[in-house]
């Protein structure tokens, strides 16, 4: 069992895929895509008879790159993962760790299924599937892939504890491109399981995680602020950033009075589910000098100041009316 974690922090408990499942989700994809192959080829050579040997040699060549080759890798891109072969047989093409793929991985997994499907015959494939401990071929190997079961009964999914409210946005400005991958499925998953295990475990492993995405990313930790809240701080910070590369710097919707168009006020929603708060007692700094201006501040309230005036106790020369003058 691999345990793998999305770019948006939802833990998934997959099993690999493995030589015959691959292999009868390939099968499936290349009788697709030979069949479309030949029916493209046939309606090429009627249509184009007059032309002359050469061009038909180019055109042909054209056809079988852009069908048997072209074609599986933009289904890949655009279904983000699951040709039709795959969705038949309940598979994905995931990252390393746990991702969707892109263009590139997908672009890498055809280019080099050509060599070790189509012109082997998928003998090489199969063969890098049986020595690879994952069932990855040698295409999943150089694309940083990884083919994942759906098709698997549902268990506890485990999610990744939200930062403290004052630490949101305190690492910003962090440099992320220098942290790889396994060191991020590694705090996902410490980040999702901490509860279970052993209390000094747990805070040693938060210690040495931290310590590792401090290096990396040249962040200046305080020795007051947990090793956890760090770590939570920090994948919430990058789940921000895909956030804002796949919709926009602007949301969804532009704001009012920036192109013109005002928005339409959105309908109430109903409150949320209460969900269970961190499993991390953070004290925020209380001295002047170490207050954080991006932790808000509890106002005070008329009701509340009127509930901390002392109530005055009626004399005995004076005795109780039961009237209250107006605050």
């Amino acid at each position: 069992m691999s345990e793998l974690v999305t770019g948006e922090a939802v833990a998934l408990e997959l099993l690999p895929a493995r030589l015959p499942s691959r292999a009868l989700a390939v099968l499936f994809d290349l009788v697709v895509a030979v069949t479309a192959y030949v029916v493209v080829t046939v309606a090429l050579v009627m249509s184009t008879a007059s032309m002359d040997e050469a061009a038909q040699v180019a055109l042909s060549i054209a056809t079988f790159l852009l069908v048997l080759v072209g074609g599986p890798i933009a289904v890949e891109t655009l279904s983000h993962g699951r040709s039709l072969g795959k969705l038949a047989f309940g598979l994905r093409v995931v990252r390393d760790d746990g991702g969707p793929i892109r263009f590139r991985h997908a672009l890498v997994r055809g280019a080099i299924g050509v060599v070790e499907i189509l012109l082997t015959f998928g003998v090489v494939a199969c063969i890098a599937s049986l020595v690879s401990a994952r069932g990855r071929r040698l295409g999943d190997v150089f694309a940083g892939t990884l083919v994942v079961r759906e098709r698997i009964p549902a268990g506890p999914a485990g999610f990744v504890p939200p930062p403290p409210p004052w630490l949101v946005g305190r690492f910003a400005e962090l440099d992320l491109s220098a942290v790889p991958d396994g060191l991020w499925l590694a705090v996902r998953q410490y980040l999702t399981r901490m509860t279970q295990l052993d209390p000094q475990v747990s805070v040693g492993m938060a210690q040495r995680l931290a310590a590792d995405l401090a290096a990396r990313t040249g962040a200046s930790v305080s020795p007051d602020l947990p090793a956890a809240a760090f770590l939570a701080a920090v994948v919430h910070e990058r789940q921000s950033r895909e956030v804002r590369q796949a919709f926009g710097a602007g949301g969804f919707a532009p704001a009012a009075g920036r192109t013109g168009t005002p928005t339409a006020p959105a309908a109430p929603q109903p409150p949320p589910a209460p969900v269970a708060g961190p499993p991390w007692n953070v004290v925020p700094p209380a001295g002047p000098q170490d207050r954080d201006p991006l932790r808000p501040q509890t106002p005070v309230t008329p009701s509340a100041a009127h509930a901390a005036r002392p109530v005055e106790e009626p004399s005995a020369d004076r005795p109780s009316t039961g009237f209250a003058p107006p605050a």
